[in-house]
């Protein structure tokens, strides 16, 4: 059996997760797209070394920050490690909010090889006009330039837009998902509150030395 627990920024889902591995022998996977990234602990909230309690956490700091990673990349490590948590006898716990990562390890969902694309040459507007123009329903925000090449390729590939590409409902494992939530005004302050916290511990810092590596 997985589990997965899930919902926004701030709903409390490291702590539940680890105090449910406690009690169910389990290992935490990390299913956020940000996390698996070595650099960026205060941004993202990172789990504390402190705040683990000895359970195991897997697929965090995987990555420098200028080294790319897709979906694919995650959903091939993500069922490697499942597979190992399940052998050991251990009960694997997805931790996250990047639902196309809890969708891709989880569900038949096929990866293909594709070509990539180049797109450096284009302006974050002029790259969002293009996405519109082959795939007027996306849901992707302007400003998200990673997505929007990520989708623009698989046009390119596929000749039909992403946000058409049909989710297979056929679960690979037996999984329980708890999805949580609260209060939107409760969850605003505490959204506010753990910003305030980020700044407290160098924020600033951290996205300084994000900025100077000169990746977009």
């Amino acid at each position: 059996m997985i589990l997965v627990i899930t919902g926004p920024t701030c709903v409390g889902k490291t702590k539940m997760s680890i105090e449910l591995a406690k009690k169910i022998n389990g290992e935490i996977i990390n299913a956020d797209s940000t996390q698996v990234y070595k650099g960026m602990d205060v941004a993202t909230a990172k789990v504390k070394e402190e705040e683990k309690e000895n359970i195991p956490h897997h697929l965090f700091d995987i990555k420098e920050i200028n080294e790319d990673y897709s979906t694919y990349d995650y959903q091939k490590d993500a069922r490697n490690k499942i597979e190992d948590i399940l052998n050991r006898g251990k009960t694997p716990i997805l931790v996250g909010g990047t639902g196309l990562y809890i969708k891709a390890t989880l569900y038949n969902y096929e990866f293909k090889d594709e070509i990539s694309y180049d797109y450096s040459n284009y302006t974050n507007d002029e790259l969002y006009e293009k996405l519109l123009s082959v795939d007027p329903n996306t849901e992707i925000h302007k400003n998200n330039r990673k997505q929007i090449e990520r989708a623009l390729s698989y046009y390119e590939n596929h000749k039909e837009p992403m946000s058409s590409k049909e989710i297979s409902e056929e679960l690979l494992y037996d999984t329980i998902f708890i999805g949580l939530t609260t209060d939107r005004e409760e969850l605003y302050k505490k959204i506010n509150d753990r910003v305030d916290k980020m700044v407290e511990n160098n924020l600033l810092v951290e996205v300084k030395s994000i900025f100077e590596t000169g990746i977009r």
